[in-house]
C-alpha cells in the first residue's frame, strides 16, 4: 500500500471546454498541494488538451475516462492510449457506467489496460458487484472474475504501481453507502486475488480506492479504512468545495499516522 493517497475526481459527461478551465481556475485556488496527497482530475476527453496545458502538474495529474485499446486505424469516434501519451498520467479503465451502459466485458477491459501500459499510462482498473450480485452473496466472485479477466496477460512488473478502484454498482449516485466494513473486505479480497497472481509484494504496491456515492462527509470513513490507498469521486468532485475538503482529509489523515508513527 501506498502512503501517499490518491484521489481522483471523475467528472464524467459533464462541463463544456470552458466550464472545465473555469472550474480548474476555482480549484486551483481552493486545493493545497501535498507531497503526501496526488490529485487526478478526468475531464471530458475535449477539455483534456487544453487542461494540459492550464494545469500545474505538481498540483493536479490528469486522467482519460476512458480510451480504446487499438493504437490506430479506422475506429471512427474513438480515442486510443497511443494519441493519451504525453497527455494523461491515468486513464480509468471498466467503470461501472462502461460496462452496464456500454455492454463492456472484461476481454475489453483487458486490451484498454493492456493499451495504457503500453503507452506509459497507469490504469484505474474499476471493478465491483451490482445490487443482484450482491444479495447474493458474490462480491468475492465477480471481484475475482473481473480482476483475472482485466489483468490476463499483464506481467507483476506492469501490475505493480497500477490502481485498482472498488466501486460497488449499487452504490453509485445512489446515496446508499458501503459501510466500511464492506470495504475493508472487498479490498481484502483485491489484493488476496493479486497475491495469488502476482505474488505479496505486487499485492502490497498496488493502490487501492473506494468510489461510490463519496462525498466529503463520509470520505473519512473510507479513508481511514484499512487496504485503502484514496478516492474515486463521481458526482461530488464537480463541487469545489466537497472535493478540496476530501483532498484535505487525505493529507490531514496521512499527517497524523505519521506524527503517531513517530511517536510509537
Amino acid at each position: 500500500m501506498s502512503g501517499k493517497k490518491l484521489i481522483v475526481g471523475n467528472w464524467k459527461m459533464n462541463l463544456t471546454v470552458q466550464g472545465a478551465s473555469l472550474y480548474v481556475h476555482k480549484l486551483e485556488k481552493k486545493i493545497k498541494t501535498h507531497r503526501d496527497v496526488e490529485v487526478v482530475l478526468a475531464p471530458g476527453m475535449l477539455a483534456l488538451q487544453s487542461l494540459g496545458l492550464q494545469v500545474n502538474r505538481r498540483q493536479f495529474k490528469l486522467a482519460a475516462q476512458n480510451l480504446y485499446w487499438k493504437d490506430e486505424g479506422a475506429y471512427t469516434g474513438e480515442v486510443s492510449a497511443y494519441q493519451l501519451n504525453g497527455l494523461v498520467e491515468y486513464a480509468i479503465i471498466g467503470h461501472s457506467e462502461r460496462r452496464h451502459i456500454f455492454h463492456e466485458h472484461d476481454k475489453d477491459t483487458r486490451g484498454k489496460v493492456q493499451a495504457a501500459i503500453r503507452h506509459d499510462i497507469t490504469p484505474i482498473l474499476c471493478v465491483g458487484e451490482t445490487a443482484h450480485e450482491k444479495a447474493a452473496h458474490e462480491t468475492h466472485a465477480v471481484l475475482h472474475d473481473q480482476i483475472v479477466g482485466g489483468l490476463a496477460n499483464i506481467t507483476a512488473d506492469e501490475v505493480n504501481g497500477m490502481v485498482i478502484a472498488y466501486e460497488p454498482v449499487w452504490a453509485i449516485g445512489t446515496g446508499n453507502n458501503a459501510t466500511p466494513v464492506d470495504v475493508e473486505k472487498a479490498a481484502q479480497t483485491i489484493r488476496d486475488q493479486i497475491a495469488h497472481l502476482y505474488g505479496a509484494k505486487v499485492s502490497k504496491s498496488v493502490r487501492v480506492l473506494y468510489g461510490g456515492s463519496v462525498s466529503s462527509h463520509n470520505a473519512a470513513s473510507y479513508l481511514t479504512t484499512p487496504g485503502i490507498d484514496g478516492l474515486l469521486v463521481g458526482g461530488a468532485s464537480l463541487n469545489a468545495e466537497e472535493f478540496s475538503v476530501m483532498v484535505e482529509l487525505a493529507h490531514t489523515f496521512n499527517e497524523t499516522k505519521n506524527l503517531a508513527r513517530k511517536a510509537a
